[in-house]
């Protein structure tokens, strides 16, 4: 959020690369009275702006401004674990914070061993000897870990959070704008190996001044631009912030105060708080001078600031081509000079180091060990683990009796489908062994009395039974009285008993029109022999064998 301005980078993973493909400027419609500190009012007003632009942002990078970031910078021994290096950065910052330690957010970045100030040469006046015995004699020093160290009121991260949820965007990260800038020009190759360079950012209403090696943030300031003459701003300097405790430059301050009154202008203004800031810069003594000075920003003025600088110092000034060191379309020209930090941000987001900064999710100290609460929660999860196993083995039991069960019953469904089958062959066989044991070949009667009997064109069996008593029992249907009387003198003379015969006429479908119930007795003197009898012939027509199905019945 640049003033009344939203500067928006659109940046996608190309490769193992990131790449800026659009960058956008919309005005804020913000009224002249809007509280910019109500995070509803901003995320409305930066939907609409979102909505003019066509840009629906999947996950969003922003940056708070230096002026609402406490920088310190920390030397503290060598310590791998992250984890530990930041509860020994929040003991350290806690010490001297002006806030209290829960209401602050805090993160940091290690700068590497390159950037770290370096331990002063030795004398070249001094006796070689000397120098010699005095190395010898002092001890190693133990490697030390130079940290730089931010931190943000948490009602800070709060704000951007509710201006995300108020804007219907998700905030994924939030960065710091000077590291941002320093990303940037990293990715343009402006400096030449690890030569310092300084970044000057203009801004309608604030000039942003951020020293950095490599991507290593040396010295940052903030100072807002309210336009007066030099005069003024040599009799009110106002308070400078860097990254460490900083020197005034005695000779700056004499110099400034003794010029003579200039006209009252941006340029000026902004020129002041540059070498300014550089002054306070050297006199922290760093082990790394600024070689370049780079100027970025899209108020038009500077290309001015340029020339006026280059007269007031010893070392290369240019405007910052965003646009061209990074090969982005020309369409991104008009903005690209003003949106410096949102395309580091952008850079750095899904790079292999990632944000050195991000008040979003911060570097957090490692928690202590409980002995016993892990103890107790060993021996919980080991609990756990034995009653899953026990549980396990149940139920792999259950199942193998359950399917032998599903397998016994099915092997008795199958079982049971062929019993009215063995059923009737029990009962066959009850009839048969029952014959067989009794005191007569029932069969051999049967087969007897097939061959004394009427041929079937006169009369035939309708039943056939033996009595408990050894009778045999037949219902015969007759063509006429006369054959039914025949049959009695038949069966007589085959040497069967005979009851006397009650001929009853009853016709039935097929012409036999009486119809009698005979009552044999088979005497004991009674000999069958079947040679000596031949059965009548069947008729050519015969069906009686035919497995021919009947209506009302077999």
């Amino acid at each position: 959020m640049d003033g009344q301005t939203l500067r928006v980078v659109n940046a996608v993973p190309r490769g193992s690369r990131m790449a800026v493909t659009r960058i956008a400027a919309e005005p804020l419609d913000l009224p002249a009275n809007a509280d910019r500190s109500d995070p509803e009012v901003m995320g409305k007003a930066i939907a609409k702006a979102l909505d003019k632009s066509r840009i629906k942002p999947r996950a969003v990078v922003m940056g708070v401004p230096r002026a609402s970031v406490v920088l310190r910078t920390l030397t503290l021994p060598f310590i791998k674990d992250v984890g530990q290096l930041a509860a020994m950065v929040h003991l350290q910052v806690s010490k001297d914070l002006p806030f209290r330690v829960d209401e602050a957010v805090i993160d940091f970045k290690v700068r590497p061993q390159s950037a770290a100030v370096q331990p002063a040469e030795p004398d070249e006046t001094s006796d070689d000897a000397d120098a010699e015995e005095a190395t010898s004699a002092a001890p190693p020093a133990p490697p030390k870990l130079e940290v730089l160290v931010g931190i943000v009121r948490r009602e800070v991260v709060d704000f951007y959070q509710k201006l995300a949820v108020a804007a219907d965007f998700k905030l994924v990260a939030l960065g710091l704008l000077p590291y941002g800038n320093a990303r940037c020009v990293e990715a343009c190759h402006v400096a030449d190996g690890e030569e310092g360079v300084a970044i000057v950012t203009l801004r309608p209403d604030e000039v942003g001044i951020d020293v950095v090696v490599q991507d290593s943030l040396l010295f940052s300031r903030g100072a807002a631009i309210k336009p007066r003459t030099e005069a003024s701003e040599a009799a009110i300097l106002p308070p400078m912030v860097s990254l460490a405790p900083t020197s005034t430059a005695p000779d700056a301050e004499a110099e400034d105060a003794a010029a003579p009154d200039k006209p009252d202008t941006f340029v000026e203004a902004v020129n002041i708080e540059v070498v300014r800031s550089l002054h306070s810069y050297g006199g922290m003594d760093p082990s790394r001078p600024v070689a370049k000075v780079v100027v970025a920003g899209a108020t038009g003025h500077e290309q001015a600031v340029v020339e006026n600088l280059s007269g007031r110092l010893n070392i290369p000034c240019r405007v910052l081509d965003v646009v061209k060191s990074l090969h982005l379309p020309q369409a991104a020209s008009g903005h690209a000079a003003g949106s410096l930090s949102g395309i580091g941000l952008g850079l750095g987001v899904n790079d292999a180091r990632g944000l050195p900064f991000d008040f979003l999710n911060p570097k957090r100290p490692a928690q202590p060990r409980n002995t016993r609460r892990t103890m107790l929660l060993l021996g919980a999860a080991a609990l756990v683990g034995l009653m899953v196993c026990v549980i396990g083995l149940r139920s792999y039991l259950i199942g193998k009796r359950v399917e032998l069960r599903t397998r016994l019953q099915n092997e008795l469904v199958q079982a049971k489908k062929p019993r009215p089958v063995y059923r009737q062959m029990r009962q066959q066989f009850t009839t048969i062994q029952g014959w067989m044991q009794g005191s007569h070949n029932w069969l051999e009667h049967y087969a007897y009395l097939s061959a004394v009997l009427p041929p079937s064109e006169e009369i035939y069996i309708t039943s056939i039974s033996i009595s408990g008593q050894g009778a045999i029992r037949l219902s015969v249907q007759a063509q006429s009285g006369a054959i039914l009387a025949k049959l009695d003198k038949q069966l007589r003379s085959a040497g069967y008993e005979v009851k006397p015969l009650a001929i009853n006429p009853g016709p039935d479908r097929f012409g036999y029109e009486f119809r009698s119930a005979v009552e044999l007795i088979v005497p004991e003197k009674l000999k069958i022999d079947l040679t000596k009898v031949r059965p009548p012939a069947r008729l050519p027509d015969d069906a009686s064998l035919d497995a021919v199905p009947r209506k009302g019945g077999s």
